[in-house]
């Protein structure tokens, strides 16, 4: 069904009857008439296709694998993912780490963040407030496809002279030993967000907390205030971005208390086992509802 949902359906048959109307009443006469009766009938024949009832939708939410549970919960292997991470980064340890992790696309609002990014260093500066060096890396990199949003990207950072504090990483599949390095993960999907957005539980699997954007899957996974604090989408969530970001930069208890929230929230709805014990509801609702259509 195109992907749409019922209110959107409901939005597009209004505008089918606009259209309709404008055809009927207001149209052009008889030279271009035949083919805006055309029109008319086709427009007629979607709003058919939108009384259509929409099937019965099951959304099932991810869960974290073992595997990657196992790194998260072992406290030497996530010191020494750190320590080297950081060293090939030329971040101390007592840095502050914010990371996007994401395919560098503007969808993923990587340039929002480095524009908060940059907004919450001049905050910092005018406050005057005294705190370890943060830094940002966006992970997801890949200048070999010589993409002009990335580009752009690496243009802000030189144009703002911050070189020194934005890292840029290539994509990869491995994000375990990036999640161990950092202390903020920022999930910045934009438009309707993230559908879920796995690296936002695997972040609290590693007791981090998120600055995500409030849209799309976000809202359903990060408690706002709890596991970490959410800001909008577009230009209008730069500032609430940038503040965030100093906020946790500056409350160590604040960011380290999120980020056990977000372990815990993890540990009771986010596992594997978690996501096989819906998908099991869902089949098992699946057959009954196919066993009461055969007897009928």
């Amino acid at each position: 069904y195109l992907g749409l949902n019922a209110q959107t359906l409901g939005e597009l048959q209004k505008l089918l009857i606009y259209v309709q109307i404008y055809l009927v009443y207001v149209a052009y006469p008889s030279f271009f008439l035949s083919w805006l009766y055309a029109l008319y009938n086709l427009s007629n024949l979607l709003l058919i296709f939108c009384r259509i009832k929409m099937p019965k939708t099951h959304v099932v939410h991810l869960g974290n694998s073992n595997e990657l549970m196992e790194i998260a919960e072992d406290s030497v292997a996530k010191r020494i993912l750190r320590e080297h991470v950081r060293e090939s980064l030329g971040v101390r340890n007592e840095d502050i780490l914010f990371a996007i992790i994401n395919s560098v696309t503007r969808g993923k609002g990587q340039d929002l963040v480095l524009r908060a990014f940059y907004e919450s260093l001049q905050l910092i500066q005018e406050r005057k407030l005294q705190l370890p060096s943060i830094h940002a890396v966006v992970v997801g990199s890949d200048m070999t496809s010589h993409s002009k949003f990335e580009t752009e990207l690496r243009n802000f950072v030189i144009s703002k002279k911050i070189e020194k504090y934005v890292h840029f990483v290539n994509k990869t599949l491995t994000v375990a030993p990036y999640l161990a390095a950092i202390d903020v993960l920022v999930q910045n999907s934009q438009a309707r967000g993230e559908c879920f957005g796995r690296i936002t539980i695997e972040a609290m699997a590693f007791q981090l907390p998120v600055l995500g954007t409030a849209a799309g899957g976000t809202r359903e996974i990060v408690i706002d205030g709890t596991t970490g604090l959410l800001h909008p989408v577009g230009k209008e969530g730069i500032m609430p971005l940038a503040k965030n970001i100093v906020k946790l930069a500056t409350h160590v208890e604040r960011r380290l208390t999120m980020g056990k929230k977000g372990y815990e929230r993890v540990k009771e709805v986010f596992l594997e086992r978690h996501m096989e014990e819906r998908i099991a509801a869902v089949l098992k609702d699946v057959l009954q509802k196919a066993k009461e259509h055969q007897k009928t």
